[in-house]
Parts: C-alpha cells; structure tokens; sequence
C-alpha cells in the first residue's frame, strides 16, 4: 500500500496519538461493542489488538469478519472534539504480518507480553474523520480504492 492511498496525515496522526478503540461486531441481529488497546500499522492501515478467542466480539468475528469502530477524543470544548469512525475487515494474523503486528503491539504495550493472546488485525477501509478544529462538524471521508480489473 502506497502512501497516496492512505487518508490524510491528520488522521493518521490522530489515530497514532490515541490508544484506545470501541470495536463493534455483529453475528446475527444483535450488535455487541468492547473497547481495547491498539496499536497502529502504518504501511499496512492496519489496527492491531490482542484478544483471546473466547470473549463475544472475536467469536463474533469468526461468523462475520466485517467490523466497525470508533476512536474519539473526549472533551468538554466543542471546538476541539475529533473523531475516528472506521469499517473494516478483522482476522487473526499469521506469518509475516504476526510478527510485525506483534513487535508494534508490545513496543506500544510492553505489559502485553505476558498475556499470550493472539493478534488480531483490522485492515481499516473506510474512515470518516470528525475534526471540529477546522470548523464545526468538519468530516474527512477516506475510502480504500479496490484494485483496477483493467
């Protein structure tokens, strides 16, 4: 993935500068949310957690693996409110990706190391970016280009 595809820095900033995400999944009809920590693969646009494999969002995951989430900052100034919501794709990582999602994940969060859960990714493709600083409900709206069939 090519620089050009990624949204804007600013929101590559704004996700880097926060640890915290709500993930929301769905198996059926009844929508579940969890909060954890994150760490970010730049390159990739991939988010990285840790979560063992019997809490409800990843059994969830292993019946439909497309999610959503948010990232907020929270604050009382309405002018400085921003704001991440994001879809995307989540499965558990394995080879190449495993070991660099799990070095960017225990460099953020040294104290995982002794958790031995998996890693799991969200290849992010879409993001709506609320950012009251460039002016009231200011959205950035990035959505990942698919391959051309040409």
């Amino acid at each position: 993935m090519v620089r050009d595809m990624l949204p804007e820095t600013s929101v590559i900033e704004f996700i880097k500068n926060h640890h915290v995400l709500t993930l929301a999944t769905c198996a059926g009809s009844t929508p579940y949310c969890s909060n954890m920590f994150y760490a970010l693969l730049e390159k990739e646009f991939c988010l990285v957690f840790s979560s063992d494999k019997d809490t409800r969002h990843i059994v969830e995951v292993a019946q439909n693996p497309y999610v959503a989430g948010s990232i907020v900052l929270e604050t009382e100034t309405i002018g400085k409110i921003q704001g991440l919501q994001f879809c995307g794709k989540m499965t558990e990582t394995s080879g190449r990706l495993k070991t660099v999602a799990l070095t960017a994940y225990l460099k953020r969060f040294p104290f995982a190391v002794l958790s031995g859960t998996p890693v799991w990714v969200i290849e992010i493709t879409y993001t709506k970016f609320t950012d009251n600083r460039l002016g009231f409900g200011k959205k950035l709206v990035w959505k990942k280009e698919e391959p051309s069939t040409d």
